[in-house]
Parts: structure tokens; C-alpha cells; sequence
């Protein structure tokens, strides 16, 4: 299935994507919760009532409807730095040990097209086409040959990153976690559709390649990311992690070319889909509410 969260004139809804058309749950199945995270925390009930009605009859075409990150404000999202091997050599870094993990505040998702702001106090704005992994069960301790229980499904992200926030700390968070600066989807593309040990991810810039590798070169896999990760603090449904990046970051190439007003950045995952972002000054002051 392809799990995705939508918004039509009415309301916010979860729905099936089917190619070019959407089954809608709150339709086909009115018992079913009707927000992500609530749906994934209803469990394998839940999902198997989904999937029932996944081949019914899509109704609403997909370009009447606006397509939100899967998980419109996920509990965590965790990110993992240096996980491909070519970037840890393009960045002249020792090998990780260890994953490095840090988050990206859950203000920071956004609708799998939605614009990207760049914000007017960098000029240092980059990105990082990376898989997600959507946790779909409470758990804590889960050794790695047991990690399949607890994913709900895969998705493509952005880890938009400014630079030099990024930098000037000890900790990557404040370069991280921007409005708007984790953008997803277009779906979640649950685990039996997919098999996520070679997935071949582009990057592009106005058309033009940036990065392209697959999910064979991360030095951490998702298993073990999974164990570490879940070793120290409980995992929730509706988390994300963001796997890593690989080589072709604007940072590391020649003349720094940091995304600029107006530049549009996709991201393509074989078997996942693909997100593409506008970037868009952004030019919102002061805000309290």
C-alpha cells in the first residue's frame, strides 16, 4: 500500500494512493481513524482494514487534491549524518563508528511539494535527498532481527540543511531544523511492496543530477540504525528516520552552489516515488501567536 495524507477543499484526510487516484479512507473505511499517526497507532488491525479496501474504487483524482507529508507533524525525526560511504569521503571525515544521530525539529516537515523557504539570515542553504523510515509500533530494545516488526513503510525526504547554523555549534540541530526544511512523500510505501536493500536515489537541481547512488552503500542499514536507536529511548508510531545522505552536497562540490530563490530540488527513490520542492525566499517576520 501507499499510505498518504491529503487535503481537499473540506478537511485533511489519510487515504490509498493508486497511481493517479486516491481511495479515500474516511470513505471507504468510515471506522478507521482518519490522521496518520493515529492510524499507525491502531495497529495491525488498522492496517489490515486498510488494506482490504486498498483496491476499491479511487474517487478522487490526485490533481484536485493537495498531496501533505505523510506524517503531517511527526513525534521525532531522527536523522543520521555521514551514513554513505562516498560522502563521508567527499567531506574528508573519519568513518563513523557509531550512527551519528541528530534531529530536525517536527516543525520542520512539509508536503512532498510544498515550497522550501530559504531563510534571509544564510545564504548556506543545501540539501540531502535521503529514504525515510516510518516507525508504525511503540518499541524500545529491538534487536536488528527483529526490526521488520516495527516499520510501517518507507518514504523520500529532504534533509534540508543551512550550513552554516549547522557549524558554528558542536550540535547539528539548529542547521537542521528549519520550517519547512524536511520536506516528504509523496507516500508511505509499506515494507511488502518494497525491497529496500538497493534503491537507486537521484538528486536534482533544475534538472541537473547532484547526487545519485543507492541504498547498498549505507554503512549503517536500517536494522542496525533501528537497534541503536531504539537502545536508548522508545520509538513511537508516526517517527521518522532520516537514513543519510550520499555524495553531490552543494557543501562539498567546487563554488559552493547553495540553493538559491527560485531553484527546484527533486528527490527520486526507486519504488518510493519522488518529492519535488521549490525554493522560495522567505520573507515572514516576526510571528506570535
Amino acid at each position: 500500500m501507499r499510505l498518504i495524507t491529503f487535503t481537499d477543499k473540506k478537511s485533511t484526510w489519510i487515504g490509498i494512493l493508486q497511481d493517479d487516484r486516491i481511495v479515500d479512507l474516511s470513505v471507504a473505511a468510515p471506522d478507521l481513524p482518519k490522521e496518520m499517526v493515529a492510524f499507525l497507532e491502531a495497529g495491525d488491525a488498522a492496517l489490515e482494514k486498510a488494506r482490504a479496501v486498498a483496491d476499491a474504487e479511487a474517487t478522487i483524482k490526485l490533481s484536485d487534491v493537495a498531496l501533505e507529508s505523510p506524517v503531517l507533524r511527526p513525534p521525532k525525526i531522527l536523522a543520521v549524518g555521514l551514513n554513505y560511504r562516498e560522502h563521508v569521503e567527499e567531506t574528508g571525515r573519519e568513518f563513523p563508528k557509531v550512527p551519528i544521530i541528530f534531529n530536525k525539529q517536527s516543525t520542520s516537515a512539509t508536503g512532498p511539494f510544498a515550497p522550501i523557504l530559504r531563510p534571509h539570515e544564510s545564504i548556506a542553504m543545501d540539501y540531502e535527498g535521503e529514504m525515510g523510515v516510518i516507525i508504525g509500533k511503540r518499541c524500545r530494545r529491538v534487536p536488528k532481527e527483529r526490526y521488520a516488526e516495527v516499520v510501517a513503510g518507507y518514504t523520500v525526504l529532504n534533509d534540508v540543511t543551512i550550513r552554516d547554523w549547522q557549524r558554528r555549534s558542536p550540535t547539528m540541530t539548529m542547521g537542521k531544523s528549519w520550517d519547512s526544511h524536511c520536506p516528504m512523500g509523496p507516500a508511505i510505501v509499506t515494507p511488502d511492496e518494497v525491497d529496500i536493500s538497493k534503491l537507486e536515489l537521484k538528486t536534482l537541481v533544475n534538472g541537473d543530477v547532484r547526487q545519485h547512488s543507492d541504498t547498498s552503500y549505507l554503512i549503517f542499514d536500517v536494522p542496525t540504525l533501528i537497534e541503536h536507536l531504539s537502545t536508548a529511548f522508545t520509538l513511537e508510531p508516526g517517527d521518522v528516520i532520516a537514513t543519510g545522505t550520499c555524495a553531490g552536497v552543494a557543501a562539498a562540490m567546487e563554488g559552493q552552489p547553495w540553493l538559491k530563490h527560485g531553484d527546484v530540488v527533486r528527490v527520486e527513490i526507486e519504488s518510493l516515488g519522488a518529492i519535488e520542492n521549490k525554493v522560495v525566499d522567505d520573507k515572514g517576520g516576526v510571528v506570535i501567536e
